[in-house]
């Protein structure tokens, strides 16, 4: 455990689409509301991954954006999940981070091999509001919003994030959404979920931060209850 926190947020110009910056700001909104100090480092194209952050990001973009960063990513995250970070990928960053990935013209690209799943275009866009009942400690229902083509294959290797309430989710092994291995976690979930889903936030840092006191969580659950009431989300 330790006692500052560094957040990394992985080429948030290239991987930021539907609001996912919103959940570097909801960590960093969680931590200093207990007083744990937080450094927050955004990498852009042009500039090395490090290696000792404690949280990395990865959100949302459209095919050339994600192919060009998996690309530049490289070999970074796997020294620094083998040194004990935690990984959250949302949608593209999602999909960067399993084994394959195909863009809407079948053009197949390497991911980085932290989650054991494939991705390959579906016939119609995933678009509407989701609620996924998940079963990480301290969570039950997560909400969210999905926009995405890309339909998800969970391999021996990897569980689901959750199993799908509202919404399509991974699609390709129905009933399912996202992946996890570790600590390495990935969704469909714009939102941001971070920010709408607080027990799912505070799970991302129980793995960093050694005590994470009670803080006031009531706009947070009132728009989460406004989510789960849309007749969308049954």
């Amino acid at each position: 455990m330790t006692s500052s926190v560094t957040i990394v947020s992985v080429f948030p110009g290239l991987l930021g689409t539907y609001g996912d910056a919103g959940n570097e700001m909801a960590l960093v909104h969680r931590l200093r509301s207990r007083d744990v100090p937080v450094e927050v480092v955004r990498v852009e194209p042009g500039s090395p991954v490090p290696t000792s952050g404690d949280i990395y990001l990865l959100g949302g973009g459209e095919d050339r954006a994600q192919a060009l960063a998996a690309d530049l990513i490289g070999p970074a995250l796997r020294r620094a999940v083998d040194a004990g970070a935690t990984v959250f990928g949302v949608c593209a960053g999602f999909q960067i981070l399993g084994e394959t990935f195909s863009d809407s013209s079948r053009t197949t690209y390497p991911g980085l091999g932290l989650l054991d799943v494939v991705t390959e275009p579906l016939p119609h866009r995933a678009v509407g509001e989701a609620v996924v009942a998940c079963a990480l400690p301290g969570t039950s229902s997560v909400v969210g919003f999905e926009n995405h083509r890309g339909g998800t294959r969970l391999g021996a290797g990897a569980e689901p994030f959750g199993r799908v309430v509202a919404g399509v989710g991974n699609a390709l092994t129905p009933g399912t959404e996202g992946a996890r291995s570790g600590r390495v976690l990935g969704t469909y979930l714009h939102g941001p979920v971070l920010a709408l889903n607080p027990a799912l936030a505070d799970f991302l840092l129980q793995g960093v931060v050694s005590s994470l006191s009670p803080i006031d969580d009531a706009l947070a659950l009132r728009a989460r209850a406004h989510r789960l009431a849309s007749p969308h989300a049954h």
